[in-house]
């Protein structure tokens, strides 16, 4: 049976090569997994995500949320393939050709493939966000909409917040991976997060795994923070 503490994929969000190896450190045996995303990729790269995980390091989301023409997107699938991250994002909204495209690069690294999943409304998101870009679909129904899509063009998860867990669960079945951001203990700041729901809860919902960054790492001692949290889920 999968552990509280492997279910979880530590946000090391910061541009800070030395910071992001010392978490790193710090949290070995604690979490499931660690997530590095846009801003640490764009400073530093793949050699730098290379200097965090190490050889033996544990699993990587590379959340890079690849969002362009299917050739191109492909493209970047195969291009991370060598970090053999466990998990890569790219946005739902590029539609199924995209979505397609990004399944069949990803086969080209064969049973040891990352599994891509789906963005589907950012978790900063709300109904007014959605309205003002021209989406009046309140932002449960679209997300839904998205995750439908998502597992028909052969994605594997997706990407969502906590309040739509069950939705998506019932919609995609139980197969499909949920990976969802917008954790927060219920001791943790809720921060720029509108759509959040502690641990405990996300996974009561159907969540497979737990995207926990700022509980964590804005803390004096993120170990002691991760052990809190995984003390939190299994109380």
């Amino acid at each position: 049976m999968t552990s509280a503490a492997d279910r979880i994929f530590c946000a090391v969000d910061t541009t800070e090569l030395d910071a992001a190896q010392a978490l790193c450190r710090q949290l070995a045996g604690l979490v499931g997994g660690v997530k590095l995303g846009l801003e640490f990729f764009v400073a530093h790269g793949p050699a730098g995500v290379r200097a965090v995980i190490g050889e033996d390091g544990p699993p990587l989301f590379l959340d890079l949320k690849l969002h362009d023409i299917p050739n191109t997107v492909a493209g970047g699938v195969r291009a991370a393939l060598p970090l053999k991250p466990a998990f890569m994002t790219i946005h739902t909204s590029g539609g199924p050709a995209m979505m397609r495209a990004a399944v069949e690069a990803a086969a080209q690294a064969g049973v040891q493939r990352p599994k891509i999943l789906g963005v589907t409304v950012l978790t900063s998101m709300d109904d007014g966000d959605l309205e003002s870009v021209g989406q009046r679909t309140p932002v449960a129904e679209q997300v839904v909409r998205l995750a439908t899509v998502a597992k028909a063009s052969g994605l594997d998860g997706v990407i969502c917040s906590p309040n739509e867990v069950a939705a998506i669960r019932r919609a995609c079945g139980p197969d499909f991976v949920l990976m969802v951001p917008g954790i927060r203990p219920a001791w943790a700041a809720k921060g720029d997060q509108k759509r959040v729901m502690t641990p405990a809860e996300a996974l009561a919902a159907g969540a497979d795994h737990l995207v926990i960054g700022r509980p964590i790492t804005g803390e004096a001692d993120p170990a002691a923070a991760a052990r809190r949290i995984v003390e939190e889920i299994d109380g």
